[in-house]
């Protein structure tokens, strides 16, 4: 099976010497059997069941998870070390999968592991952390919420749920080619000013932006990515900071397709400039008014 063996957290004593595995992960050495699972290898549940709608996770500022987040850490003799932040992380690798041995056992964190939710398992990023995973393969993605450590298989990036697996269709061969992405919520303490924002860019008060010729709609572009991947991932922060407005993707066709990421349509007699300072305080450097969508 594609997800490894899982180390326990137990303390073993060999000749005297007491050797712990700091922290619970999907692991690379069949070999090693653990009693507090039933299940000797990892597999699927037993009976089909469609996931094919289970939703993506909604990302949200979450503090750092107690459990889990120790730097460094080892496992099975190597050192790991967990990053100080997800900001800008962006990997490609493989990812596998993991489910049935380990459901309803403890994560990393502390929480109970449930196959069907989507989340997943990462050696060094802070836990919590909401990532978009894309096969590289079918173009297919999700969202998901690291909440576990792992997969300690040699050359593997990320161990996926049993749901998360299933929504990129990569449960057959297993393991997939993959790109990570963190998504970073913003803090509570900017919530009143992104909700202000919203609600007086949905409103006719206020200074309107000019836009050429001033049309009937308009939209506001965010920003332009190369990938279908990254776009998305801009697009899930958009709808968790401006839960009103909707965000669409634009595909400019070519030899090197590009994705533009816009909020809209907007009425040309809307307030855009509270939406700006707030896209702008949010990382977005550079909205503009565009007439098409």
């Amino acid at each position: 099976m594609a997800a490894g063996e899982r180390v326990s957290l137990k303390p073993v004593r060999f000749a005297g010497l007491l050797v712990v595995a700091l922290l619970a992960g999907c692991a690379a050495n069949e070999q090693r059997s653990d009693s507090r699972y039933t299940l000797k290898q990892d597999r699927g549940p037993g009976a089909a069941v469609d996931l094919s709608h289970v939703p993506d996770a909604v990302p949200r500022f979450e503090p750092p998870s107690r459990g889990g987040n120790r730097s460094p850490y080892t496992v099975w003799g190597k050192r790991y070390h967990v990053l100080d932040s997800a900001q800008g992380y962006r990997r490609q690798g493989i990812a596998s999968w993991y489910g049935k041995k380990f459901h309803g056992h403890k994560t990393s964190n502390g929480e109970t592991y449930d196959m069907y939710a989507m989340s997943a398992a990462h050696k060094s990023l802070p836990l919590p952390t909401f990532v978009r995973v894309t096969n590289l393969d079918n173009g297919r993605s999700v969202v998901v919420r690291v909440n576990d450590r792992g997969p300690f298989h040699e050359g593997r990036l990320i161990d996926l749920s049993y749901a998360a697996a299933y929504r990129l269709d990569m449960l057959k061969q297993g393991t997939a080619r993959v790109e990570v992405e963190a998504i970073m919520p913003p803090h509570p303490s900017a919530a009143p000013r992104l909700a202000q924002a919203d609600a007086q860019a949905k409103s006719v008060a206020g200074v309107s932006v000019p836009a050429p010729a001033a049309p009937e709609t308009q939209f506001v572009q965010v920003g332009a990515y190369g990938s279908w991947g990254a776009a998305q991932s801009v697009k899930t922060r958009l709808q968790y900071l401006l839960q009103s407005l909707p965000v669409v993707i634009s595909k400019r066709e070519g030899e090197q397709p590009l994705y533009r990421v816009r909020l809209g349509p907007l009425a040309a007699t809307d307030s855009l400039e509270s939406l700006f300072e707030a896209l702008r305080s949010a990382g977005f450097e550079s909205p503009r008014v565009v007439d098409l969508p």
